[in-house]
């Protein structure tokens, strides 16, 4: 749940119209948000914001260009004046494997200030942190412009090829040194691991700008007071969350009274003018709203709610804001619009089932599973339960056993219902090789599969572990505890499992029903997912053993 800091009275000059601080509650529910803490002494309000599909309101600027919308200040699709900028950023092709996105403008017309300077800096970790998955999927830099000779060069090289003195350091260092020495680098030199070239910027007279997604420059990536001309560039592995980040960046300091200057992008086989400002759209039906929100909207109504929301509508078609990109459907669209009207408005529907209500028995059991698992040192995780063939299949070294496909899937990665959980796990470990060693992470879930023409849904647990020393015994240790503190009697059986090392893998019975299995992955395995350590596996039925026991 981000968390930002912004002044009252800064927010009562963006949205031009005082507000106090009781009246700001209950506007801070139109972005999904509660006010956390007002310290009057320095006017700072503290809010928390819910929705992390919203990355534009974790600043004060996109909070009060929806505010604007909701106190009918403006209306509709708030519009970004872009002039045509002379700056170019070059990609060359050595960056395409491994952060290969770049967007990025040019502000000028204010003086920097200590406020602002702390609200582009809030604006920029809250980016990086929460929707740029800490610095991976995007990361954003900010330089004085003045300090920068165009063209700039955005490319990759050999970590021992580059010096520079960082940011918060006085002595120039090779990128090697960067990620061993400075606290950025060690904190995300886990984004590089796999690459023997690093991603750098810099301009046309060979001056280095950053070390994306890592650390500025000392020199041009340090801004500080008064400065008037900034140089805004964000960098990823996605490039609408590239666009999306840029947009929301340009957005809030357009809102400040900047003037915003595109930049061109030129890859070696196309060129992007940014700020990258999507027309995104949607259709909608009035009679959709109804369905949904239960309230009969005339088509005048439902442009000015959805103009109060900052989109434009014409003819059932809905335009969405360039700094939105969570849209996916109709009913998205229609979650405003009952924003907009007010749920407290919509009348409640008359009581007419009174059947009473109950927890189903095998809920309890699995919440003692679960409480036993944390009890023995697990940490739980939730993972998609949309996921891929390859991943559930091929890297685990096993054939298809049933698997539900998704016909018109949007995603590869998303186009199968998962059939168990242990993969899951293990690609979750695969993704946290800078964390510590020993990991141990369980997930109890639904699985399904597809059995003699019959879709089936069960309820799963499996447990994975990591470490140096993880062995069979070790696994088998914390079954007999899971076990024997659910009064289950139980055995293992030899089983052959490809996932699994040979001769160090069995099958769970309990009352003579196979109920699970447990071992050590297989080398292979572990190796297919660019593990170096042992792993260690169990994975049961919760259906079958509640069934059963």
């Amino acid at each position: 749940m981000p968390t930002i800091n912004f002044s009252l009275k800064d927010l009562q000059k963006l949205v031009g119209k005082k507000i106090t601080i009781e009246e700001l509650p209950s506007l801070l529910s139109y972005a999904k948000a509660e006010l956390d803490n007002y310290d009057k002494s320095t006017d700072e309000v503290t809010a928390d914001f819910g929705d992390t599909n919203l990355p534009y309101l974790w600043c004060v600027e996109g909070f009060a260009r929806l505010l604007r919308g909701i106190l009918n200040k403006e209306k509709g699709l708030p519009q970004l004046n872009v002039a045509k900028g002379n700056y170019k950023v070059v990609v060359e092709n050595s960056i395409t494997k491994i952060r290969p996105h770049i967007s990025a403008f040019v502000v000028k017309g204010c003086k920097v200030d200590e406020y602002l300077l702390k609200q582009i800096i809030q604006l920029q970790e809250k980016l990086c942190e929460n929707y740029g998955m800490r610095r991976k999927k995007i990361a954003i830099g900010v330089y004085n412009n003045n300090k920068i000779k165009f063209p700039v060069h955005y490319k990759a090289m050999q970590p021992n090829k580059v010096k520079f003195i960082p940011l918060e350091f006085r002595k120039e260092t090779d990128l090697n040194e960067i990620l061993e020495e400075h606290p950025k680098g060690v904190e995300y030199a886990w984004i590089l691991e796999d690459f023997d070239k690093y991603p750098i910027l810099m301009d046309d007279e060979d001056n280095v700008l950053s070390f994306p997604p890592i650390i500025n420059s000392n020199d041009t990536g340090k801004v500080t007071e008064s400065d008037e001309e900034l140089f805004i560039e964000v960098t990823g592995t996605d490039l609408d969350a590239v666009h999306l980040a840029c947009n929301i960046f340009a957005y809030s300091l357009f809102d400040r009274g900047f003037k915003i200057f595109s930049v061109d992008i030129q890859y070696p086989s196309k060129k992007i003018i940014t700020p990258f400002i999507f027309n995104d759209s949607i259709k909608l039906k009035n009679e959709d709203v109804e369905k949904v929100l239960g309230i009969d909207l005339k088509d005048a109504e439902v442009k000015t709610l959805l103009e109060k929301g900052r989109y434009d509508y014409k003819a059932g078609k809905v335009l969405v804001p360039p700094y939105r990109k969570d849209i996916l459907h109709s009913v998205d669209v229609i979650e405003d619009i009952g924003i907009a009207y007010g749920y407290d408005k919509i009348s409640d529907l008359p009581l007419i089932s009174y059947t009473p209500g109950s927890t189903s028995p095998l809920i309890p059991f699995i919440d003692t599973c679960r409480e036993i698992l944390i009890g023995l040192g697990f940490q739980e995780v939730m993972s998609q339960i949309l996921s891929n063939k390859n991943l559930l299949y091929n890297k685990m070294e096993i054939d298809d056993f049933g698997t539900v496909e998704l016909v018109n899937f949007t995603s590869e990665n998303y186009s199968v219902v998962r059939t168990w959980l242990t993969p899951l796990l293990i690609e979750i470990l695969s993704k946290n090789k800078h964390v510590e060693y020993p990991q141990s992470i369980f997930e109890q879930g639904m699985v399904t599969l597809k059995k003699e023409g019959k879709i089936i849904d069960y309820e799963r647990l499996s447990c994975v572990s990591v470490s140096e020393k993880a062995d069979y015994t070790k696994i088998k240790q914390i079954l007999d505890c899971l076990f024997r503190s659910l009064g289950i009697d139980y055995s293992i059986e030899e089983e052959n499992h490809s996932s699994f090392i040979s001769g160090r893998v069995g099958r769970v019975i309990v009352n003579s029903v196979d109920v699970g299995y447990i071992g050590e992955i297989s080398p292979k395995v572990i190796h297919n997912f660019s593990i170096d350590m042992p792993v260690i596996a169990f994975e049961l039925n919760l259906t079958e053993i509640f069934s059963n026991s």
